[in-house]
């Protein structure tokens, strides 16, 4: 792109950036930031204050709001930060929110011109109802499954995540247990990862994050299942801890009973070199490129008879098709096309020109 630019870079803050743990959406805003740093961008992040930057931070609140109990209102830190920003908003060449929907009465007050990556579902009613009224805003969807629902919004561009491929240090060796990594919900559905393996006498390592309205699963459907020789129950794991696990796998599960936009596990896994076995929901189709970083299967008795399957992709051209498609450096340049894009051209819709 021409020039260097002055960004704001807008992030949820119920995770630091980058998150402690769990947080998929603090990943990307992190990659993202650092990137657009290293291409000699200006850049300002607005995050909770035990982010981790080496650009400007400016925060409303000392903590992810997730884990902090002094904060029982989760809105109201990010109220606090949308002014913050409205106060030094001339300074910016372009404002990039990650809040999804928080911000959207705003931006039509904005002088500044502003960008809004979409990273959850719109697949629900009152998100439909409520995204069409914002049909003046300027979204980029982070899958195009995702951005169905809403298909005559103003989609600028389609971008797929990335990660820094630095971090993830592959390892060709053939892995020694299934992987199950994400939180522990119905809809991450860990019961048919560890199903899966149980059934085809693999071991397999189930690393996930508890939330309070998930303990109920957990002790029902999951619980039960610890007593089992191949099935161990790591808990909720760090970056360090993640990539020792997904380095080491056979391969990741990743049997989602709902639409996921993007599936940042998918991705972190290739990495690895790491094939995954996933069922058709959501992203995973347009993430895994069949037969090549892993197999895709509509069920549970399909996922039983391809889980040996697995065995035979090479796990070079896993990490080789990943640093092709999802590496740090993707990620970035296909943002700084979409700056570009908004800054001086007309958008198009996602469906005319998608970045891929």
């Amino acid at each position: 792109m021409k020039g260097k630019l002055k960004i704001a870079q807008v992030a949820p803050l119920y995770e630091s950036v980058p998150p402690q743990r769990y947080g998929g959406t603090e990943r990307v805003v992190k990659t993202l930031v650092d990137g657009l740093a290293s291409n000699g961008h200006e850049v300002t992040l607005f995050a909770t204050g035990d982010s981790t930057t080496t650009t400007r931070l400016i925060s409303p609140c000392p903590y992810g709001l997730r884990l902090d109990k002094n904060v029982v209102d989760k809105v109201v830190p990010h109220i606090t930060m949308l002014k913050m920003l409205c106060e030094i908003e001339s300074h910016f060449d372009l404002i990039h929110f990650h809040t999804d929907y928080l911000h959207l009465p705003l931006v039509s007050k904005l002088k500044t011109p502003s960008l809004t990556t979409i990273h959850s579902r719109l697949d629900r009613p009152e998100l439909i109802a409520m995204y069409e009224r914002f049909k003046d805003v300027s979204l980029v969807s982070i899958s195009h499954s995702q951005a169905q629902p809403l298909a005559s919004n103003n989609w600028v561009q389609n971008v797929y995540h990335g990660i820094d491929k630095k971090i993830y240090v592959p390892k060709f060796e053939q892995g020694r247990h299934l992987t199950f990594l994400g939180r522990m919900s119905p809809d991450k559905n860990p019961e048919d990862a560890i199903k899966i393996a149980i059934e085809s006498e693999l071991p397999i390592k189930i690393a996930a994050k508890i939330d309070p309205e998930d303990q109920t699963y957990y002790q029902e459907r999951i619980m039960p299942f610890l007593k089992h020789p191949l099935v161990e129950f790591v808990g909720e794991v760090g970056e360090i801890k993640k990539v020792e696990l997904l380095r080491d796998s056979i391969a990741l599960i990743f049997p989602i009973q709902w639409p996921e936009p993007f599936g940042m596990v998918l991705i972190e896994s290739m990495a690895c070199g790491t094939p995954v076995l996933a069922y058709n929901n959501g992203s995973v189709p347009e993430v895994i490129d069949e037969g090549i970083t892993g197999i895709v299967v509509d069920r549970f008795e399909d996922a039983l008879k391809k889980i040996r399957a697995i065995d035979t992709l090479d796990r070079r051209l896993v990490r080789r098709r990943f640093e092709e498609r999802f590496d740090q450096s993707v990620m970035v340049q296909n943002y700084e096309k979409v700056y570009d894009q908004l800054l001086n051209v007309t958008p198009k819709t996602i469906l005319d020109s998608p970045i891929i």
